[in-house]
C-alpha cells in the first residue's frame, strides 16, 4: 500500500497536457479547454509540436521546452509513445501522471499487458504515480482543476468520488448539481495499472477536505491492500459504495455444497460488512446516504416514529421499515396519553401517528415535541401530502423552526407531491434537514444511517475471550494433507476429513473405515449399536445423490447387504466409479439438534471465504447462508451466525431451547485457523454439523486440496494474527512471561492495567492527564490491522483477556511502510528488570524485518529514563520545533 507522491496528482503546483489541441470534438481539446478556462492558480502548460497557440494559451513543442517541470502531467497521445514519455517525465522530476484514452484505438492498445508493464517499468525508477490508463481524468474543484474530458465541472464540496467507470462520472455530476452537492475530488481510476482503490482510500482517509468517500466499483485488484485501506478509511469517515455486476452470469459448477452457495456478489457483501463500508444499490442512494450521514447525528437504534397527515402514507412507511429490518417505535402509554390531548379523536392511537388530513404546522410541532421525549423513539419521520385546507410550505417552515430547538434526534421528512411539495423540500434542503420525495425513500435513508453506525459499532465492539484455549495438532493435520497430495489425490476421504477437523478440536462422530462389505458388517457388530453406512468414492461429490448413505442399520448382515446394494447402485449410475470402501459410524440421536453447514471456498479475489448456514441434503434449495472472511474471533463468528434465518431458531424458539451458540462460534474460529494454517485447502464442507444445547458434532465432512507454494497466511485478504512474533521470557526469579501481538480480546486487560499506572506514567505516555481509557480509545489500541500497525504486549501465557498486561510497545506505520512512530509503556510493577529495553529491541527487530526504514518517536524532555534508553539503542535526538518540552527521537534501520 502506498500514498507516495499522490500529492503530485491531488495537490499539483503545475500541470502539463501532452497531446493538447483545439481540434473540435476531440478528447484532448476538451481537456485543454477545461484546464485553460479553470481557476487553477498554478501554471498550465499545453504541449503539441505542431501548434503554437491553443484556446488563447501558449503551447510548447516538447517537454524540454517547458518553462518548468510539471508536478502533474496529463497524457493524451498514442498509447505506444506513452512509456517513453513517462520515463522522460520521471527523469525530469514529474511525479504524477494521468493517462487518458483519446479514442477507441488507444483503449484497445492499453488492453495489452505488455504495454502496461512497459509503462510501469518506465515509471518505477522515478516513483512516478500513474492514474489510468483508461481514465476520464481527475477533478479537484477546491483547486480549480478539471484535468478531465468531462463537460461538467463539479462545484467544491466535501465529498470524494472514486469510480472505475468514466461513463458514470457525467451522470453523477449532473445529478449532484441538481442537489447542490460539491466535491473535494472526482477521480476516475480506469484500469488501475498503478493507483487503485486501496491507494485512494489510504489517501482520502487522511484528507481533511473530504468528509465522505463515494465509490462506484466494478472490482478490486490487490484485495489485502484494499481491505486494509477500507477498514482504516471507514473508521475515519463514511465510505459508501455501489458495486456493479451483482447478478453476473456464469455461476460456477462446484463439487461442494459451499462452492455452490458462494457467489461473487455475496463475497463483496461480506467484504463491505467486514470493512465497515456502507453498501447501496444505486447512484441516487449514494448521494442520499452521503447527504443524510453528513447532516444527521447518530441514532440510538432502529426504532422510527412516523408522524403523517395521511394514514396510508404512514402504513407505506411502516411496510418499508419492516422490509429493511427496522422497527416501528412502540410509543409509551405516557406518550399516547399526551397525544390524546393534542390530536383529534380519530387519530390512529399509535405509531404511525396519523395527525389527520387537516393537520397544520402547529399540530406537527406539538406532536413532534411530544414524541421526541419518548425514550423508545430513536428517530422521527415526518410525512405530509398537500391538502386544500393547509399549506405544505407553512407546515414545513414550522417543522424547520421546531427541529432547530429539538434535542439531537435525527429527523427525516417526506413532503409528497409536485409543485407545492417541491418548494417545501427546497426549504428543508436549505436548512440541512434530510428530505425525500416518498416515504419509502425516507425510510431507506434512515436505514442507511442505522446500517452505517451499526457497522461502525460492530467494528469497535470488544470480542469476548474464546470459551476455551485450543492448541491444534498441526503436525497431524499436515500429515493427512501431505499423504493425500503424495498420492496425487485432491479430495480427502470422509475419515481423513474428519481426522483433519479432529486435529483442530472440532468434535466429530467416531468413524471407522471398511474396505469390503463384510468388513463393514464386522465393524457394525463391534460397535454394537445402530450405525450409519456411507460409501467412499473419489468420483462422488454428494453421496446422497447416488443413494450412498444408509441410516439406522443394525447388525452385520443388514450392514453388509446395504454396502453391496450401495455399490451396485453407484456402478449402475457411474460405471467407471472407484469404490475405495465404506465408512461406518454410530447412529447419532440428538432429537433437539439442528443441522448446520460450515464451509470454505477459495475466492479468486479475496482468498478463503467461510460459509455458515442451515445444513442438510437440501442445503442449496434452502439457501440460508452467510459469508465471512477469516480470521474470525468470537464477536465476528457470532455476527456471522446472526445473518442467517436459522439463527432465530438457534437462539431459542417457543418450547425449543437455545443451542450452544458459543460452540458454533468456536467451530467457525477453528475452521478459520485450519484454512489459515494450511493453504492447500481450497474447499471444505462440514455438512451436517449438528448442534443443540450440549454442543456441536460434525457428522460428515469433505475437504478438497490443491498443491501450492504460497505461504500459509499470504492468501488471506486480512492478515491473520502473527503467531510467529510470540516470544517467551523467563525472569531471574523464574516468573514466566511472554511478548505477543495485541488482540481485540485484550481490551479488558488493557483497562485493568491502566488503573495501575501512576499519573506520571500516564502523562509520559499520552502527554496529557487521563483518568481512564475510553472504550473507543482502547478499541483503537487493541483492534489492529497487522498489515498496517503492530503492538506487542508484555503478559503471562494464557487466554487473551484473562491474563494481565504489564506493558505495551507499539508501532504506527505510515501507508508507505517506510516510517513508523513508536510508543511504549511498562507498568511500575515490572520496571527495573530490563523489560523496556527488551520490548524495544523486539519491536525494532519487527520493524527491520518488515522493511521499515526509520523509527521515530516523541519523548518528553524530562523523561530521562526513556531518553537514556533511546540513546542506548542508537536513536538520535533533537528538540521538537513545535514544542520545546518534547524531544524528537529517530532511528535509521
Amino acid at each position: 500500500m502506498t500514498i507516495r507522491n499522490l500529492d503530485a496528482l491531488f495537490k499539483p503546483e503545475s500541470i502539463a497536457l501532452f497531446g493538447a489541441t483545439d481540434e473540435q470534438g476531440t478528447v484532448a481539446a476538451t481537456i485543454a479547454r477545461n484546464l485553460v478556462e479553470g481557476d487553477f492558480k498554478g501554471r498550465v502548460m499545453l504541449v503539441n509540436p505542431r501548434r503554437r497557440g491553443i484556446f488563447g494559451a501558449e503551447s510548447y513543442s516538447d517537454l524540454d521546452k517547458l518553462p518548468e517541470v510539471p508536478t502533474m502531467a496529463v497524457i493524451a497521445i498514442r498509447a505506444a509513445s506513452v512509456p517513453k514519455l513517462v520515463a522522460r517525465l520521471g527523469k525530469a522530476g514529474t511525479r504524477g501522471v494521468v493517462i487518458i484514452n483519446s479514442g477507441p484505438e488507444e483503449s484497445a492498445a492499453w488492453r495489452s499487458e505488455k504495454l502496461q508493464q512497459q509503462l510501469l517499468d518506465a515509471a518505477q525508477p522515478h516513483l512516478v504515480r500513474i492514474l489510468g490508463p483508461g481514465t476520464v481524468g481527475v477533478m479537484l474543484p477546491r483547486l480549480g482543476v478539471n484535468a478531465s474530458f468531462s463537460h461538467l465541472g463539479p462545484r467544491p464540496g466535501k465529498l470524494a468520488l472514486l469510480t472505475q467507470s468514466g461513463a458514470i462520472v457525467s451522470a453523477v455530476l449532473d445529478w449532484a448539481q441538481s442537489k447542490d452537492m460539491g466535491f473535494s475530488n472526482v477521480v476516475t481510476l480506469g484500469s488501475m495499472c498503478d493507483i487503485d482503490f486501496g491507494d485512494m482510500l489510504n489517501y482520502l482517509a487522511m484528507d481533511i477536505n473530504t468528509d465522505a468517500i463515494l465509490i462506484y466499483m466494478e472490482g478490486v485488484t490487490n484485495s489485502r491492500k484494499f481491505m486494509s485501506a477500507a477498514r482504516a478509511a471507514a473508521r475515519a469517515k463514511p465510505v459508501i459504495v455501489v458495486k456493479s455486476g451483482r447478478f453476473e452470469a456464469g455461476a460456477r459448477a462446484a463439487a461442494s455444497h459451499t462452492g455452490a452457495l458462494v457467489g461473487s456478489d455475496a463475497v463483496y457483501d461480506a467484504v463491505f460488512r467486514r470493512t465497515g463500508m456502507l453498501r447501496v444499490y444505486s447512484v441516487e442512494e449514494v448521494f442520499e446516504a452521503a447527504q443524510t450521514l453528513s447532516n444527521l447525528g447518530r441514532p440510538k437504534g432502529d426504532r422510527l416514529a412516523v408522524l403523517t397527515n395521511g394514514g396510508a402514507l404512514g402504513v407505506l412507511a411502516a411496510d418499508a421499515l419492516a422490509e429493511r429490518g427496522g422497527r416501528v417505535a412502540e410509543l409509551s402509554p405516557e406518550t399516547i396519553e399526551a397525544l390524546d390531548g393534542l390530536l383529534p379523536e380519530i387519530w390512529s392511537g399509535g405509531n404511525p401517528v396519523d395527525l389527520v388530513g387537516d393537520a397544520d404546522g402547529q399540530r406537527y410541532v406539538e406532536a413532534m415535541e411530544t414524541v421526541v421525549k419518548d425514550e423508545g423513539v430513536d428517530a422521527l419521520l415526518l410525512i405530509n401530502y398537500p391538502t386544500a385546507t393547509t399549506s405544505s410550505k407553512e407546515s414545513a417552515c414550522a417543522v424547520i423552526d421546531c427541529v432547530a430547538n429539538l434535542p439531537r434526534l435525527p429527523v427525516f421528512t417526506s413532503w409528497v407531491g409536485s409543485a407545492s411539495a417541491r418548494e417545501a423540500r427546497g426549504h428543508f434542503t436549505a436548512n440541512k434537514i434530510p428530505t425525500y420525495s416518498t416515504p419509502q425513500h425516507a425510510v431507506r435513508a434512515f436505514m442507511h444511517v442505522v446500517s452505517y453506525y451499526r457497522g461502525l459499532e460492530l467494528l469497535m465492539q470488544t470480542p469476548p475471550s474464546v470459551p476455551q484455549q485450543f492448541t491444534p495438532d498441526t503436525l497431524a493435520a499436515r500429515a493427512l494433507i501431505d499423504a493425500a497430495l503424495d498420492e496425487q489425490r485432491n479430495w480427502l476421504s470422509e475419515p481423513e476429513s474428519k481426522g483433519l477437523l479432529e486435529a483442530y478440536g472440532i468434535p466429530v462422530v467416531s468413524t471407522r473405515t471398511a474396505l469390503t462389505a463384510e468388513e463393514a458388517g464386522t465393524i457394525a457388530d463391534e460397535l454394537g449399536s445402530h450405525v450409519v453406512l456411507k460409501i467412499i468414492s473419489p468420483d462422488v461429490s454428494h453421496k446422497s445423490d447416488v443413494s450412498g448413505v444408509a441410516l439406522d442399520l443394525f447388525g452385520s448382515a443388514m450392514v453388509a447387504e446395504a454396502a453391496r446394494s450401495m455399490t451396485e447402485r453407484l456402478l449402475a449410475a457411474i460405471p467407471d466409479a472407484t469404490v475405495m470402501g465404506y465408512s461406518v459410524q454410530p447412529m447419532v440421536r440428538r432429537p433437539e439438534a439442528y443441522e448446520l453447514i460450515v464451509g470454505m471456498v477459495n475466492d479468486p479475489q479475496f482468498g478463503p471465504i467461510i460459509l455458515f448456514g442451515q445444513g442438510g441434503s437440501a442445503v442449496e434449495v434452502v439457501n440460508d447462508k452467510a459469508l465471512g472472511l477469516p480470521p474470525l474471533n468470537m464477536r465476528l463468528a457470532r455476527e456471522l451466525i446472526s445473518h442467517t434465518r436459522i439463527y432465530k431458531l438457534l437462539a431459542g424458539f417457543r418450547d425449543r431451547p437455545a443451542v450452544d451458540l458459543d460452540a458454533i462460534a468456536l467451530s467457525l474460529i477453528k475452521v478459520g485457523q485450519l484454512i489459515t494454517d494450511h493453504p492447500e485447502i481450497v474447499e471444505l464442507d462440514i455438512n451436517p454439523l449438528i448442534c443443540d444445547g450440549s454442543g456441536v458434532m460434525a457428522l460428515d465432512a469433505r475437504v478438497m486440496l490443491e498443491p501450492t507454494d504460497m505461504p500459509a497466511s499470504q492468501r488471506l485478504a486480512i492478515k491473520p494474527y502473527p503467531k510467529e512474533l510470540e516470544q517467551p521470557i523467563v525472569l531471574d526469579d523464574g516468573t514466566e512471561l511472554m511478548t505477543r501481538p495485541i488482540v481485540p480480546e485484550d481490551e479488558p486487560s488493557l483497562h485493568e492495567s491502566f488503573t495501575h499506572l501512576t499519573p506520571k506514567e500516564i502523562y509520559q505516555r499520552f502527554f496529557t492527564p487521563l483518568k481512564s481509557l475510553s472504550h473507543s480509545m482502547a478499541a483503537r489500541f487493541t483492534q489492529l490491522d497487522y498489515d498496517r500497525d503492530m503492538a506487542l504486549v508484555l503478559t503471562e501465557p494464557g487466554i487473551a483477556g484473562k491474563t494481565p498486561i504489564y506493558g505495551v510497545v507499539r508501532l504506527a506505520v505510515d501507508p508507505d511502510r517506510e516510517r513508523a512512530e513508536f510508543a511504549i509503556i511498562v507498568g511500575n510493577i515490572m520496571t527495573g528488570k530490563g523489560l523496556g529495553k527488551m520490548m524495544m529491541l523486539r519491536i525494532i527487530d519487527y520493524a527491520r524485518q518488515s522493511g521499515i526504514k526509520v523509527i521515530t518517536g516523541d519523548v518528553l524532555s524530562d523523561n530521562e529514563a526513556m531518553l537514556g534508553l533511546c540513546k542506548n539503542l542508537g536513536f538520535s535526538q533533537q528538540p521538537s520545533r513545535e514544542d520545546n518540552s518534547i524531544a524528537n527521537v529517530s532511528l535509521t534501520l
